[in-house]
């Protein structure tokens, strides 16, 4: 009974043991992770104070659907999706379009810059500008906040023909065009005989100026 007892006490010690080494690692890895999280935020929000009414912000987001709209682009893979950016007072939003689970009413959204790059649904942001005229600021500024007014439906079929209803890249794209009263033409491209506006017709613009870009870690 004695030697029994003793193995007995000796279980109890190593499953002790084995739960402080486990909790004491499950402790540092939170902290660090916090660590890299406080960094990050930090970064995102100094990044975001480089932003100017109007600039084009995209992001990668790390789901699948994400990952399959990234491989629609035919040059440029980087960005799964985008919109348009606009600084009310101290707050800056985004108006983007988007529809599935992300946004059950299909509607465009307008949502502050932090939520639009989340750091634990995307892998990265980027920040991207044209030179407006003053006018042209006006025109954009206005049409994005009448078609979030009117509730723009998302674009389920991908349809460039229809103008009722958009995808991101065709909201943005198009709401450029219209705010330069055509001046401004965004790229098309194909795929066989499907057209459509991708991330990347509109980041590489040659009249697109890249401001600064994150990739989260």
């Amino acid at each position: 009974m004695k030697l029994i007892s003793i193995h007995k006490n000796r279980w109890l010690f190593c499953c002790l043991f084995f739960y402080l080494s486990c909790n004491q690692s499950e402790k540092k890895f939170e902290n660090k992770s916090s660590v890299v999280s406080k960094q990050m935020f930090a970064k995102i929000d100094s990044l975001k104070k480089l932003i100017h009414n109007g600039d084009i912000i995209t992001r990668t987001g790390n789901d699948f659907t994400s990952e399959s709209l990234r491989q629609m682009n035919t040059r440029d893979k980087t960005y799964s999706h985008c919109g348009i950016a606009f600084l009310e007072n101290d707050t800056t939003f985004v108006f983007h379009a988007i529809g599935g689970d992300f946004n059950p009413n299909q509607a465009l959204k307008k949502e502050t810059f932090e939520t639009f790059v989340n750091l634990y649904e995307n892998r990265g942001f980027g920040i991207y500008r044209f030179n407006y005229t003053e006018k042209e600021d006006k025109q954009l500024t206005w049409l994005c906040n009448e078609l979030y007014r009117i509730k723009l439906p998302f674009d389920m079929d991908f349809d460039l023909k229809s103008d009722d209803k958009m995808y991101c890249a065709e909201f943005v794209g198009k709401s450029l065009e219209l705010a330069s009263d055509q001046n401004l033409k965004i790229n098309r491209s194909y795929i066989q005989t499907f057209e459509f506006i991708g991330v990347d017709d509109i980041v590489l613009h040659n009249e697109c100026h890249k401001i600064t870009s994150l990739v989260f870690k």
